[in-house]
Protein backbone atom coordinates (compact mmCIF):
# COMPACT_ATOMS: atom_id res chain seq x y z
CA UNK A 1 0.00 0.00 0.00
CA UNK A 2 1.30 3.41 -0.88
CA UNK A 3 1.79 5.91 1.91
CA UNK A 4 0.34 9.41 1.62
CA UNK A 5 2.38 12.54 2.18
CA UNK A 6 0.10 13.85 4.91
CA UNK A 7 2.50 16.52 6.20
CA UNK A 8 2.59 18.05 2.74
CA UNK A 9 -1.17 17.84 2.40
CA UNK A 10 -1.65 19.74 5.65
CA UNK A 11 0.87 22.34 4.57
CA UNK A 12 -0.78 22.69 1.18
CA UNK A 13 -4.16 23.30 2.77
CA UNK A 14 -2.69 26.16 4.76
CA UNK A 15 -0.87 27.63 1.80
CA UNK A 16 -3.90 27.52 -0.46
CA UNK A 17 -6.20 29.01 2.16
CA UNK A 18 -4.99 32.56 1.59
CA UNK A 19 -2.08 34.99 1.66
CA UNK A 20 0.73 34.74 4.18
CA UNK A 21 3.34 37.15 5.49
CA UNK A 22 6.89 35.93 5.73
CA UNK A 23 9.84 37.83 7.19
CA UNK A 24 7.63 40.56 5.82
CA UNK A 25 7.40 38.70 2.52
CA UNK A 26 3.97 39.12 0.94
CA UNK A 27 2.20 36.31 -0.88
CA UNK A 28 -1.06 35.82 -2.67
CA UNK A 29 -2.97 32.95 -4.21
CA UNK A 30 -3.82 32.32 -7.84
CA UNK A 31 -6.83 30.63 -9.46
CA UNK A 32 -6.62 26.90 -9.97
CA UNK A 33 -6.17 25.55 -13.49
CA UNK A 34 -7.06 22.26 -15.12
CA UNK A 35 -4.47 19.67 -14.21
CA UNK A 36 -3.56 16.08 -14.93
CA UNK A 37 -5.04 13.46 -12.64
CA UNK A 38 -1.53 12.08 -12.22
CA UNK A 39 -0.06 13.83 -9.21
CA UNK A 40 3.56 14.84 -8.67
CA UNK A 41 6.24 12.24 -8.05
CA UNK A 42 7.46 12.34 -4.45
CA UNK A 43 11.20 12.13 -3.85
CA UNK A 44 13.29 11.75 -0.72
CA UNK A 45 16.78 13.17 -0.35
CA UNK A 46 19.83 10.98 0.17
CA UNK A 47 22.80 12.91 1.57
CA UNK A 48 26.00 12.23 -0.39
CA UNK A 49 28.15 15.10 0.91
CA UNK A 50 28.37 17.67 3.70
CA UNK A 51 30.19 20.99 3.58
CA UNK A 52 30.64 23.85 6.08
CA UNK A 53 28.19 26.74 5.90
CA UNK A 54 28.35 30.13 7.61
CA UNK A 55 25.90 30.07 10.52
CA UNK A 56 25.56 33.85 10.24
CA UNK A 57 24.43 33.62 6.60
CA UNK A 58 20.69 34.24 6.21
CA UNK A 59 20.68 32.43 2.87
CA UNK A 60 18.36 33.91 0.24
CA UNK A 61 19.94 32.82 -3.04
CA UNK A 62 22.37 30.05 -3.96
CA UNK A 63 23.90 29.09 -7.29
CA UNK A 64 26.80 27.28 -8.93
CA UNK A 65 28.65 29.05 -11.72
CA UNK A 66 31.88 28.06 -13.52
CA UNK A 67 33.05 25.75 -10.76
CA UNK A 68 32.24 28.08 -7.87
CA UNK A 69 29.46 28.52 -5.33
CA UNK A 70 27.75 31.90 -4.95
CA UNK A 71 25.36 32.98 -2.23
CA UNK A 72 23.22 35.99 -1.43
CA UNK A 73 22.19 36.72 2.14
CA UNK A 74 19.45 38.80 3.70
CA UNK A 75 18.59 40.91 6.73
CA UNK A 76 19.06 44.65 6.92
CA UNK A 77 22.68 45.59 7.53
CA UNK A 78 23.88 42.03 6.83
CA UNK A 79 22.97 41.50 3.16
CA UNK A 80 25.86 40.49 0.91
CA UNK A 81 26.75 38.75 -2.34
CA UNK A 82 29.63 36.33 -1.93
CA UNK A 83 31.66 33.62 -3.60
CA UNK A 84 32.25 30.69 -1.26
CA UNK A 85 34.76 27.85 -1.39
CA UNK A 86 32.62 24.73 -1.26
CA UNK A 87 34.98 22.41 0.58
CA UNK A 88 35.84 24.81 3.42
CA UNK A 89 33.04 27.37 3.49
CA UNK A 90 35.68 30.11 3.18
CA UNK A 91 34.45 33.38 1.67
CA UNK A 92 36.59 34.01 -1.41
CA UNK A 93 35.18 37.48 -2.12
CA UNK A 94 32.20 39.46 -0.96
CA UNK A 95 30.31 42.66 -1.69
CA UNK A 96 27.76 44.28 0.59
CA UNK A 97 24.38 45.63 -0.41
CA UNK A 98 23.48 49.09 0.86
CA UNK A 99 23.04 48.76 4.64
CA UNK A 100 19.35 49.68 4.57
CA UNK A 101 18.44 46.93 2.08
CA UNK A 102 17.27 43.35 2.65
CA UNK A 103 18.90 41.04 0.09
CA UNK A 104 16.99 38.21 -1.57
CA UNK A 105 17.37 35.93 -4.61
CA UNK A 106 20.36 35.60 -6.92
CA UNK A 107 20.80 34.51 -10.55
CA UNK A 108 23.63 34.36 -13.08
CA UNK A 109 23.13 35.93 -16.49
CA UNK A 110 26.02 36.00 -18.97
CA UNK A 111 28.94 37.63 -17.15
CA UNK A 112 26.83 39.14 -14.39
CA UNK A 113 25.11 38.13 -11.20
CA UNK A 114 21.71 39.72 -10.63
CA UNK A 115 20.35 40.07 -7.11
CA UNK A 116 16.97 41.04 -5.74
CA UNK A 117 15.96 42.96 -2.66
CA UNK A 118 12.85 42.22 -0.67
CA UNK A 119 10.80 45.42 -0.44
CA UNK A 120 13.44 48.00 -1.39
CA UNK A 121 12.60 48.23 -5.10
CA UNK A 122 16.24 47.61 -6.03
CA UNK A 123 17.72 45.04 -8.41
CA UNK A 124 21.52 44.96 -8.55
CA UNK A 125 23.88 43.83 -11.31
CA UNK A 126 27.31 42.56 -10.21
CA UNK A 127 30.39 41.55 -12.18
CA UNK A 128 30.43 37.77 -11.78
CA UNK A 129 34.22 37.60 -11.51
CA UNK A 130 34.96 40.50 -9.16
CA UNK A 131 31.53 41.03 -7.52
CA UNK A 132 31.89 44.73 -8.26
CA UNK A 133 28.54 46.51 -8.46
CA UNK A 134 27.87 47.50 -12.07
CA UNK A 135 24.32 48.88 -12.09
CA UNK A 136 21.17 49.18 -9.98
CA UNK A 137 17.53 49.63 -10.83
CA UNK A 138 15.91 51.52 -7.96
CA UNK A 139 12.20 51.44 -8.82
CA UNK A 140 11.27 47.79 -9.33
CA UNK A 141 7.55 47.51 -8.43
CA UNK A 142 7.46 43.88 -7.17
CA UNK A 143 8.70 42.28 -3.99
CA UNK A 144 11.78 40.13 -4.48
CA UNK A 145 12.05 36.57 -3.16
CA UNK A 146 13.72 34.13 -5.57
CA UNK A 147 15.44 34.45 -8.94
CA UNK A 148 16.88 32.04 -11.49
CA UNK A 149 17.86 32.07 -15.14
CA UNK A 150 16.28 30.12 -17.98
CA UNK A 151 16.58 30.11 -21.76
CA UNK A 152 13.50 32.33 -21.81
CA UNK A 153 14.81 34.92 -19.38
CA UNK A 154 14.97 35.43 -15.64
CA UNK A 155 12.32 33.73 -13.51
CA UNK A 156 11.21 35.66 -10.43
CA UNK A 157 9.17 34.72 -7.35
CA UNK A 158 7.51 37.09 -4.90
CA UNK A 159 6.12 34.65 -2.35
CA UNK A 160 2.82 34.19 -4.17
CA UNK A 161 1.63 31.35 -6.41
CA UNK A 162 2.82 33.33 -9.45
CA UNK A 163 6.23 33.11 -11.07
CA UNK A 164 7.14 35.78 -13.61
CA UNK A 165 9.50 35.55 -16.57
CA UNK A 166 11.48 38.79 -16.79
CA UNK A 167 13.45 40.35 -19.60
CA UNK A 168 17.03 40.11 -18.28
CA UNK A 169 17.91 43.56 -19.60
CA UNK A 170 14.86 45.65 -18.70
CA UNK A 171 13.21 43.40 -16.07
CA UNK A 172 9.90 43.82 -17.87
CA UNK A 173 7.45 40.98 -17.21
CA UNK A 174 7.27 38.81 -20.33
CA UNK A 175 4.68 36.38 -18.97
CA UNK A 176 3.30 35.00 -15.73
CA UNK A 177 3.20 31.37 -14.59
CA UNK A 178 0.43 30.34 -12.19
CA UNK A 179 1.81 27.48 -10.12
CA UNK A 180 -0.50 24.65 -9.07
CA UNK A 181 -0.24 21.26 -7.42
CA UNK A 182 -3.11 18.82 -7.88
CA UNK A 183 -5.12 21.69 -9.34
CA UNK A 184 -4.63 24.07 -6.41
CA UNK A 185 -2.46 27.21 -6.32
CA UNK A 186 0.81 26.85 -4.45
CA UNK A 187 2.10 29.99 -2.72
CA UNK A 188 5.21 30.69 -0.63
CA UNK A 189 7.49 29.96 -3.59
CA UNK A 190 10.88 31.25 -2.54
CA UNK A 191 14.44 30.50 -3.70
CA UNK A 192 14.57 29.18 -7.28
CA UNK A 193 16.89 27.05 -9.39
CA UNK A 194 16.51 25.87 -12.99
CA UNK A 195 17.35 22.15 -13.31
CA UNK A 196 16.84 20.13 -16.50
CA UNK A 197 14.02 22.33 -17.73
CA UNK A 198 12.12 22.47 -14.42
CA UNK A 199 12.02 25.33 -11.92
CA UNK A 200 12.92 23.98 -8.49
CA UNK A 201 11.55 26.16 -5.68
CA UNK A 202 11.81 26.14 -1.92
CA UNK A 203 8.38 26.34 -0.30
CA UNK A 204 9.02 28.85 2.45
CA UNK A 205 8.67 27.68 6.06
CA UNK A 206 8.47 24.05 4.95
CA UNK A 207 10.84 21.08 4.45
CA UNK A 208 9.74 20.73 0.82
CA UNK A 209 11.14 21.68 -2.58
CA UNK A 210 8.89 21.53 -5.63
CA UNK A 211 9.83 21.18 -9.28
CA UNK A 212 7.58 23.16 -11.62
CA UNK A 213 7.04 22.81 -15.35
CA UNK A 214 7.45 26.44 -16.50
CA UNK A 215 5.28 25.87 -19.58
CA UNK A 216 2.21 24.93 -17.52
CA UNK A 217 2.96 25.91 -13.93
CA UNK A 218 2.15 22.37 -12.78
CA UNK A 219 4.27 20.90 -9.97
CA UNK A 220 5.80 17.73 -11.38
CA UNK A 221 7.90 16.70 -8.38
CA UNK A 222 7.92 17.21 -4.62
CA UNK A 223 11.17 16.67 -2.73
CA UNK A 224 10.54 15.74 0.90
CA UNK A 225 13.49 16.95 2.98
CA UNK A 226 11.77 16.61 6.34
CA UNK A 227 14.17 13.90 7.56
CA UNK A 228 17.20 16.04 6.72
CA UNK A 229 15.67 19.23 8.16
CA UNK A 230 14.89 17.47 11.44
CA UNK A 231 18.60 16.78 12.00
CA UNK A 232 19.83 20.36 11.48
CA UNK A 233 20.89 21.90 14.83
CA UNK A 234 19.20 25.30 14.65
CA UNK A 235 16.91 27.05 17.10
CA UNK A 236 15.78 30.24 15.33
CA UNK A 237 12.30 30.09 13.85
CA UNK A 238 13.57 31.72 10.64
CA UNK A 239 16.38 29.16 10.19
CA UNK A 240 14.44 27.31 7.50
CA UNK A 241 15.39 25.32 4.43
CA UNK A 242 16.31 27.81 1.70
CA UNK A 243 18.95 27.51 -0.98
CA UNK A 244 19.24 25.29 -4.06
CA UNK A 245 22.30 25.15 -6.29
CA UNK A 246 22.81 22.90 -9.33
CA UNK A 247 26.22 21.95 -10.71
CA UNK A 248 25.08 21.00 -14.19
CA UNK A 249 28.48 19.82 -15.42
CA UNK A 250 28.93 17.30 -12.60
CA UNK A 251 25.21 16.66 -11.98
CA UNK A 252 25.45 17.70 -8.33
CA UNK A 253 22.58 19.17 -6.32
CA UNK A 254 23.22 21.25 -3.21
CA UNK A 255 20.81 22.53 -0.58
CA UNK A 256 21.14 24.53 2.62
CA UNK A 257 19.12 26.83 4.84
CA UNK A 258 19.15 30.17 6.56
CA UNK A 259 21.73 30.14 9.38
CA UNK A 260 22.45 26.44 8.84
CA UNK A 261 25.88 25.09 9.86
CA UNK A 262 26.15 22.83 6.81
CA UNK A 263 25.43 22.73 3.10
CA UNK A 264 24.39 19.33 1.75
CA UNK A 265 24.95 17.58 -1.54
CA UNK A 266 21.94 15.36 -2.10
CA UNK A 267 20.67 12.71 -4.49
CA UNK A 268 16.97 12.54 -5.24
CA UNK A 269 15.39 9.11 -4.80
CA UNK A 270 11.83 8.53 -6.10
CA UNK A 271 9.33 7.00 -3.68
CA UNK A 272 5.89 5.46 -4.02
CA UNK A 273 4.32 8.09 -1.76
CA UNK A 274 1.30 9.99 -3.03
CA UNK A 275 -0.13 13.40 -2.32
CA UNK A 276 -3.76 13.72 -1.36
Amino acid sequence: MKRFLLAWAALLAGICAGPVAAQGEQSSTAPAVAESTVGPTIYRAEIVGRYPHDTAAFTQGLLWRNGALFESTGRVGQSVIREVELETGRVVRESALPPDQFGEGLAAWNDQLISLTWRDGAIHRWDAETLALEATREDYPLHGWGLTASAEGLIHSDGSATLRVLDPETFAVLRSIEVTVNGRPLARLNELEMIDGLVFANVWMSPFIVAIDPSTGIVQRIVDLSTLVATVPVSETDAVLNGIAWDEENRRLFVTGKLWPELYEIRLVPTDAELR
